[in-house]
């Protein structure tokens, strides 16, 4: 879908793409990179301008081109770079919206391959080449190309694997030209930066390819620039993965690595990179190496933990000082209340001993004006009277305090005299139950002697006890009788006791059926509100019970429709016989009152 407010710019130049012939395509999308270089980097409107370059198929445009015959094509290979150049503006920061799966997963990576196809092109023309100034532009139009490649992976960090695994790039990184060679080794420095972790996902055999292709540069090349770059990407690759530094130590295809040492140049930067590869690749080296890097690594865990408890306390600082201020406050307001209830407590007894001058200013003036009306003869005998009060008053005061003191005076004693008094309770007590339980478990000690008279009175009264009691004696033979007749009542009580359980059962049964029939029948409806299969509740299970059932209501009805001198002499209870075949019960039959039997 086109998408709205489209800049006149774009869809004039996607109307005069689509009506220009081939060959004056590339010329018409060079315009492209005026409209991108006149935007504001950044802006809201370089966005919306590459959406839609990308919705009229421009960048599409654009992949064609590259991929056509570069020999065909307008301005050649100038033509060809700032393609690339556009091309890589427009796919980074690029939001593709709807299409963001074929954004992704084809137009991407179809652009970075053709980038890698255009620089081997390009490093094919520039070995070909016999000039030196047209050397010097080709390698100026393939560094284009490499800034601009690196530009769209640092935009798209999911391209670098497939660039990494590139046919095309591995080519690009095995030329034999220094300066071919040197731009491929900065390019890839650049993008091992970028993200490390892509180079592990590659294949196995693609990784030892590129790893290869920097050792052989670094110990066949004669270039310093080469050799520094491809130092680098070593030490960048051995201290990102440990995997490459053990291939690297252990395998004997990189050998040739331990004679580095006599390659070295002092007072060179890449003196000292060699010497830090040469000390990644010898054991004890290495292994100072990781001690230091472990070491560093719990310095900065514990400056990353001390930052992280300073800042804990910095933010509960705010709370604390919350605090501070909650709690002086109400230290203060506490302080206040005090002083305020005390001044209040002072006023108040200002007040009350105002009041009480002037209580007493105003009995001494009542008393004066009393004395004024008081005759002059009886001033003396109220005085009179007015002292011996006071002095019962003051009496009473002294004697009251006087108490006082002596009991305060008394009061320790008092208090041991109870403690004591306690003491000797508790010591009683004590005693009292010692000594009950000394009779209780006391030895016996045995009979006291008895007198000759008194042995004589107690055998005496034995004797008159026999006398009194002669003990029956028994045989054998009546003995067994006695306990054969024993036997036989047990067993006949024993046979009783069993029938009569039975028995008891049988009643607690036929009461709990009787009862269980009187509630029915007390629920029971009426005759003419019975329906369904009521009726069939009230049927009998027991033929003799139905067959009594029928005989007392024949005699009913027989008594009711005898003639009334039949009656006579009759007494309540008296049966009146019934012929036999009016007494045949069906069982499971159901007896109504008031109906004849067919």
């Amino acid at each position: 879908m086109k998408p709205t407010g489209t800049d006149p710019r774009i869809l004039s130049l996607a109307a005069e793409v689509a009506n220009s012939p081939e060959q004056n395509v590339p010329i018409i999308l060079l315009k492209l990179k005026e409209i991108i270089n006149n935007t504001p980097l950044g802006s809201s409107e370089l966005k919306k301008i590459k959406q839609d370059i990308y919705c009229y198929d421009l960048i599409q445009y654009c992949l064609l081109v590259l991929s056509q015959d570069y020999s065909r094509i307008q301005g050649g290979w100038t033509t060809i770079s700032q393609l690339t150049q556009i091309l890589s503006h427009c796919c980074v920061g690029l939001e593709p919206g709807e299409d963001a799966e074929e954004f992704y997963n084809e137009l991407l990576p179809s652009a970075a391959e053709n980038f890698l196809v255009v620089g081997r092109r390009l490093q094919t023309c520039f070995i070909n080449a016999a000039k030196g100034e047209e050397k010097d532009e080709l390698l100026r139009f393939f560094q284009i190309v490499t800034d601009s490649l690196f530009w769209l992976l640092g935009g798209h960090v999911q391209l670098i694997q497939n660039v990494l695994q590139s046919d095309h790039f591995l080519h690009l990184l095995q030329t034999d030209n220094l300066q071919i060679g040197s731009t491929v080794m900065t390019m890839l420095q650049n993008i091992l930066q970028i993200n490390r972790g892509d180079l592990l996902r590659i294949e196995g055999k693609t990784l030892h390819s590129i790893l290869d292709e920097v050792v052989f540069k670094l110990l066949s090349t004669s270039s310093s620039v080469i050799r520094s770059t491809a130092a680098k990407l070593l030490l960048l690759m051995t201290e990102t993965h440990q995997e490459i530094l053990i291939l690297l130590r252990l395998s004997a295809c990189y050998k040739g690595l331990r004679s580095l040492q006599n390659k070295q140049e002092p007072g060179t930067e890449f003196s000292q990179e060699l010497g830090q590869l040469i000390a990644l690749l010898t054991p004890k080296v290495y292994q100072e190496v990781e001690e230091q890097k472990l070491h560093q690594a719990a310095c900065l865990i514990q400056a990353y933990w001390k930052g992280f408890q300073t800042r804990k306390r910095l933010k509960k600082l705010p709370s604390a000082v919350i605090t501070l201020q909650r709690s002086f406050r109400s230290k203060r307001s506490k302080i206040l209340l005090k002083l305020k209830r005390q001044k209040e407590e002072e006023d108040r007894r200002l007040q009350l001993h105002i009041q009480r001058q002037r209580a007493v200013r105003l009995s001494r003036e009542l008393r004066l004006s009393m004395l004024e009306i008081v005759h002059p003869g009886q001033v003396e005998k109220h005085n009179r009277e007015i002292e011996e009060k006071s002095a019962l008053i003051i009496q009473k005061h002294w004697r009251g305090y006087r108490e006082r003191k002596i009991f305060r005076q008394q009061r320790p004693s008092l208090t041991e005299y109870k403690a004591a008094v306690t003491l000797q309770r508790a010591t009683l007590k004590f005693l009292a139950k010692c000594h009950k339980k000394k009779k209780l478990f006391a030895p016996w000690q045995g009979l006291q002697d008895l007198t000759d008279a008194r042995r004589v009175q107690l055998k005496q009264q034995v004797d008159d006890y026999l006398q009194r009691h002669p003990s029956s004696q028994m045989s054998d033979v009546t003995s067994r009788e006695l306990h054969s007749q024993a036997q036989e009542q047990l067993q006949h009580y024993l046979m009783g006791r069993v029938l009569e359980e039975r028995a008891q059962q049988h009643r607690e049964a036929l009461m709990a059926q009787i009862t269980t029939n009187i509630e029915q029948l007390m629920k029971a409806p009426s005759l003419k509100e019975a329906e369904g299969k009521e009726p069939e509740l009230f049927l009998s299970r027991s033929r003799p019970v139905a067959a009594k059932a029928k005989q007392a209501h024949l005699t009913a009805l027989k008594h009711l429709q005898a003639p009334w001198w039949k009656n006579l002499g009759e007494e309540e209870g008296d049966e009146i016989d019934v012929p036999k075949d009016e007494l045949s019960v069906e069982l499971g039959t159901l007896f109504i009152g008031g109906t004849k039997p067919p």
